[in-house]
């Protein structure tokens, strides 16, 4: 096969995940909240179980109108959604699905890329809180930066700790270099990846920097119609890249109970949903922290968490 063929399947591959696995998420999300929360609006549209309500909310966002206010800096306002989207996009370019060549394009440094451009996301929340003139967006925008900057630092020693004990920052070769008996010396930083993760994306109980009943929707505020859609797209991109990377880093990825390589990319898939299941579970389950609460929980818990785990993976490794 041609290399710029191969480039093309692989990136068209890429985009399909983009657009139809945060989809199949939030879909998940709609269920999964209406089941826990005994909520019946979502069960009714398109009639059995409600099918069609992702399907009645992408109408919804078309037909809205695309309002910029008077006074917020248009090209910053409306560049805002698509920086929030594309760093999740070139993430999932070097995340695998399978053992080979299911992956968008395979990196020595897949990880390092990956933190790096996820990181990324902070300038689209300082992007649409400043442009859009309003100071519930400014208020929620400043929270935002100082909720992705702090743990930021977690994410990255928990990230650090895989990768010391597999001894690569290549996503595949973690995946290869992982062992069963992982789950329990790397518990520690699988939780604080997740947590620090859940945060990062801004999702319930780390979601001040929207904060509903205290800045009307934060540094969304301003945002109708489909740039509105993309937040929200965003949102649900960002949930299913913390899954992947969950599942990666330290549930073994395409790794299951059989030997079969061929079902690599249905095991990753399940383990995905299985840690998405998880991140909606926690939307319905748990308060929103305060602002006070949620940087207490990085700076005196998180981090020194994390610290303490990069020791104990030395440690073993040394040993070993």
């Amino acid at each position: 096969m041609p290399d710029w063929l191969e480039l093309i399947l692989r990136v068209v591959g890429v985009l399909v995940a983009f657009l139809t696995l945060p989809l199949i998420v939030g879909q998940a999300e709609h269920k999964v909240m209406a089941h826990m929360q005994g909520r019946l609006g979502p069960m009714y549209a398109g009639g059995f179980h409600g099918w069609a309500q992702l399907v009645a909310d992408g109408i919804k966002f078309v037909q809205k109108e695309d309002v910029t206010p008077r006074e917020a800096d248009r090209p910053v306002f409306r560049l805002a959604p698509a920086v929030a989207l594309v760093p999740y996009l070139l993430a999932l370019l070097v995340i695998p699905l399978g053992p080979g060549d299911l992956v968008g394009q395979p990196l020595d440094i897949g990880l390092f890329f990956v933190l790096a451009v996820v990181g990324i996301g902070v300038l689209a929340v300082l992007m649409s809180a400043w442009a859009s003139a309003n100071k519930y967006s400014l208020l929620g925008g400043l929270r935002g930066a100082a909720q992705l900057l702090g743990y930021e630092l977690p994410l990255v020693l928990a990230a650090a700790s895989v990768a010391m004990a597999a001894g690569t920052l290549s996503l595949p070769g973690i995946v290869e270099a992982w062992r069963p008996w992982w789950l329990l010396w790397q518990a520690p930083a699988m939780v604080i990846f997740f947590v620090a993760g859940l945060a990062e994306i801004r999702r319930p109980p780390f979601d001040m920097p929207v904060a509903d009943s205290e800045l009307v929707f934060g540094y969304m505020t301003e945002y109708t119609g489909l740039r509105f859609a993309f937040f929200l797209l965003a949102e649900y991109v960002g949930i299913v890249v913390i899954a992947a990377l969950t599942t990666v880093l330290f549930l073994g990825g395409w790794q299951g109970p059989f030997a079969d390589a061929q079902l690599g990319w249905l095991w990753t898939l399940l383990k995905v949903f299985a840690v998405a299941f998880v991140i909606i579970w926690l939307r319905v389950s748990y308060p929103r922290l305060r602002e006070d609460q949620l940087q207490r929980l990085c700076w005196l818990v998180l981090v020194p968490l994390a610290l303490a785990q990069l020791v104990l993976t030395a440690a073993v490794r040394l040993a070993i």
